[in-house]
């Protein structure tokens, strides 16, 4: 996963750079299914992770109350009271159902689902 890195030199001068965000295989949602996961970064957190094209969890709680960017890819989310909402890139959602059972994550498609998440106090 790539992002655009605006930066400046020591004169002051900014400055684009195409930076590749480090991805290592994570625990992220137990019992989901582990994924390629960016390390954290404050904010309170910002962490980036990939849900490969073929990736459904098991039901699971949010890991804490948060808010998702989706950059790239689709997916399905059922809700725990059956509801079903389907996501793709410019979706953004906030999740706060950090301690019942939880919903249900399924990649739709072939592509991988690339995440931005900004985790809450």
């Amino acid at each position: 996963m790539q992002l655009l890195h605006l930066t400046e030199d020591a004169q002051g001068v900014s400055h684009f750079k195409d930076v590749e965000i480090a991805l290592n295989e994570g625990d992220f949602a137990p019992p989901a299914p582990v994924m390629p996961i960016s390390d954290k970064e404050a904010c309170k957190n910002l962490l980036y992770l990939v849900l490969p094209a073929g990736w459904g969890g098991a039901k699971h709680p949010s890991p804490r109350r948060q808010v998702a960017f989706c950059l790239s890819g689709w997916l399905r989310v059922e809700a725990g009271d059956g509801e079903v909402r389907e996501f793709g890139a410019g979706a953004i959602w906030r999740m706060e159902d950090v301690s019942g059972s939880g919903h249900k994550t399924t990649v739709i498609g072939s592509e991988d689902v690339q995440l931005a998440i900004v985790q809450l106090e």
